[in-house]
């Protein structure tokens, strides 16, 4: 959440390793009207080697929207794995609008062949039937692929089962906080951590192609912003000028970082080519202008300015120009981000003393209420702009949740012992 003086006092001790713990998720509201579906556990050819359970997997996945309505396997009154097994009577005399059957098989080489048919039971039709080739590490990572397929074949919009999330933990212990980013898969799974740190960790962002992380560290006494290569773990400082140097934000063809710097006395918004370093001001105002974010088109970017008495959202163009006041409900709004189709932004604003998230509708210029917090903040969008999610108040400590765009939907994702806040959604992965 934006703050007239951020404080940043960060020390880096940057690694790249695995962790242990991981996010819980939890649907606490909105799958009322969710549409029936069963997938039955997949046949397994492995020659007695354990793999994971795809099926289950494929369903957690699907459930966690709230579209869908995964069929427990104990009502299951069959369990066919190839077409020729399937009647779809059975499946229709249970009322499921939908069938996930599917193969594992280990081959002569150490790969696995993960096939899958996807039925429309009351039409009567294989709607998909596709193999995936997948070694042993990757096969929960094909069960997502999977799942994404089936989503868009049912929904027309893709899946986000294979996209990852990053975030930040902290931990009070006897020798004090400990802070970590950590970037973990969409459901919780696979976490590792990016960076450890005595101090807080900000404003972690996605590059577009999901390869790189930028984030605000101090060292040596000051604010800078690094990226870092998430397969590699090597890491640049990009910014690091007298005064504040924070919120860093990829332009969507990953060439250039908006960012907010106070080198020339005030905190203004600025974009630096990465290739040559070049810095360009765009803004020039009293107040306080910071967390810019672009447009899906690179046209424009919106950030949040002091300079009308209370934060507010601007828009500038990304080439240079007249900035636009975009808020005008309630005394406070930040952290605006655009959805993916530009038609939108997430937002945090205040009502009632409360901060919550809002979705303001750029054609009409107002906020609709996402969120039901005392303390919601660092909206991110899912790629397929379905889903926004966010950090939150849950029995005394941090958590993240994410809630649909029609404010239905609601998660909450959780880690036994540790403070979670500061999430970013990454783009497709594909």
């Amino acid at each position: 959440m934006w703050k007239p003086f951020p404080y940043l006092l960060l020390f880096f001790l940057g690694f790249l390793s695995k962790a242990q713990a991981q996010l819980t998720i939890e649907i606490v509201g909105g799958t009322e009207g969710a549409q029936p579906i069963a997938v039955v556990p997949f046949g397994l050819n492995t020659g007695g080697v354990q793999v994971p359970d795809l099926a289950q997997v494929i369903a957690a996945d699907l459930a966690r929207t709230g579209r869908f309505n995964p069929m427990p396997r104990r009502d299951m009154l069959v369990t066919p794995h190839r077409a020729e097994e399937v009647d779809l009577r059975d499946w229709r005399l249970q009322a499921m609008d939908n069938l996930v059957i599917g193969e594992i098989a280990r081959r002569p080489n150490g790969y696995y062949a993960v096939h899958f048919i996807l039925f429309d039971v009351f039409q009567g039709k294989e709607l998909e039937n596709r193999t995936f080739r997948s070694t042993h590490a990757d096969l929960r990572y094909t069960a997502h692929r999977i799942a994404d397929v089936i989503y868009e074949r049912l929904t027309g919009q893709p899946g986000v089962f294979t996209t990852r999330i990053a975030y930040v933990t902290s931990t009070l212990g006897s020798d004090g906080e400990r802070v970590v980013l950590r970037v973990a898969d969409a459901d919780g799974y696979n976490p590792q951590t990016i960076v450890s740190s005595r101090d807080p960790i900000l404003s972690p962002a996605w590059s577009p192609d999901g390869r790189q992380l930028a984030y605000v560290s101090f060292e040596q006494g000051r604010t800078a912003i690094f990226v870092q290569e998430l397969a590699t773990g090597r890491r640049e400082r990009v910014a690091a000028f007298q005064g504040l140097n924070t919120a860093p934000a990829w332009s969507p063809d990953g060439r250039q970082l908006a960012m907010s710097l106070s080198r020339d006395g005030n905190p203004e918004i600025y974009v630096m080519d990465l290739a040559s370093r070049s810095l360009r001001r765009l803004t020039d105002d009293p107040g306080i202008d910071t967390e810019p974010a672009w447009s899906p088109d690179g046209q424009h970017i919106v950030f949040t300015s002091g300079r009308g008495g209370t934060p507010q959202i601007y828009q500038i163009p990304a080439a240079g120009g007249q900035a636009k006041r975009l808020t005008f409900e309630h005394d406070y709004n930040s952290r605006a981000s655009y959805a993916p189709d530009g038609k939108s932004l997430v937002l945090v604003t205040r009502v009632n003393g409360q901060f919550r998230i809002g979705l303001l509708d750029l054609n009409r210029g107002t906020i609709r209420l996402l969120s039901q917090g005392d303390l919601d903040e660092s909206p991110s969008f899912a790629p397929n702009g379905v889903m926004v999610l966010y950090a939150t108040q849950y029995q005394g400590r941090g958590v993240l949740a994410a809630v649909s765009i029609d404010g239905r939907v609601t998660q909450r994702l959780s880690q036994e012992g540790e403070d979670v806040r500061e999430p970013a959604w990454s783009p497709l992965l594909r």
